[in-house]
């Protein structure tokens, strides 16, 4: 299934109901369970107290959310000696509702994020078999995405390209923080900012500070959390000026990078294996 396709439109999911017993002391036939079957990664919370029922980060996890009732005892089951047919019976017990809110949230080793239009589709799609589309305009991606990069047939490293933040995006501007909870899962962060010799995006600097705080408006947790930052489009001219400007606000070292060319992607990637732990020199064969 996709996402929670199967049950857009369904307000309310009930399991079949059960049969009453039947004459020469037939039992009822029981009802039936109701599965709901969502992908992988879905939170599961109670609607009215908001607590976590479950984390369904495994595949062929399960968890009961309701029970349903149970069935009443016939007339036969009073019978006795004295009284061989009882004329009352015992009712059953009715099954349980719950309102409850299903939440998806992607699992990836690495959340690539960044303003609208830093290139992290184009980064993605060129590290990967995803065919995520980029254009010129802002929200081109209006979902996430995941592409798998493949270090060694031992070794691979899932991304995320999460559509672009603008700032108020905790609060629900833009997309907003219908995509900020996707990186919670991610164990790494790649911060792309994009070099722009034109103008038309904000200094990569700025574009840096808006997106940090972004995040630790959203989730101080979030904001924590391993960051690899680099420069995107250093294909076009007069990057240098720029990328010493973001190592200075961003206090790291800058991974400069051309998704066009190509140029710098190995070292990204060896940057991300490296923080993400992974053995080998798998990535520098990228």
């Amino acid at each position: 299934m996709h996402g929670f396709f199967a049950l857009r439109g369904r307000k309310a999911l009930h399991a079949r109901k059960g049969a009453q017993g039947g004459n020469n002391r037939r039992h009822g036939k029981n009802g039936d369970d109701l599965v709901i079957e969502v992908p992988v990664g879905t939170e599961v919370r109670d609607a009215q107290t908001d607590i976590l029922l479950k984390d369904l980060v495994e595949d062929a996890q399960q968890v009961c959310i309701v029970r349903g009732g149970t069935g009443g005892r016939g007339n036969a089951r009073f019978a006795r000696s004295t009284q061989q047919t009882p004329r009352f019976a015992e009712d059953g017990r009715v099954g349980e509702e719950r309102r409850i809110v299903l939440s998806l949230k992607l699992i990836a080793d690495v959340g690539l994020v960044g303003l609208p239009n830093a290139g992290k589709s184009t980064l993605l799609a060129r590290l990967s078999r995803s065919r995520t589309r980029a254009a010129a305009h802002r929200f081109t991606t209006l979902s996430p995405h995941l592409g798998v990069v493949e270090l060694s047939p031992a070794h691979r490293i899932t991304f995320a390209d999460l559509p672009g933040l603008i700032e108020g995006a905790h609060e629900g501007r833009g997309l907003g923080d219908r995509f900020l909870k996707h990186v919670e899962r991610t164990r790494v962060l790649v911060h792309v900012v994009a070099h722009d010799p034109t103008g038309g995006s904000p200094a990569p600097e700025r574009a840096y500070e808006t997106i940090r705080a972004e995040l630790a408006r959203y989730s101080p947790d979030l904001a924590a959390k391993p960051e690899i930052v680099a420069l995107s489009k250093c294909d076009l001219p007069g990057w240098e000026e720029p990328l010493n400007s973001l190592a200075q606000a961003s206090d790291a070292v800058v991974t400069p990078f051309s998704a066009v060319s190509g140029e710098g992607l190995d070292v990204l990637v060896g940057r991300v294996a490296a923080a993400l732990g992974t053995e080998g020199d798998d990535a520098d064969d990228w």
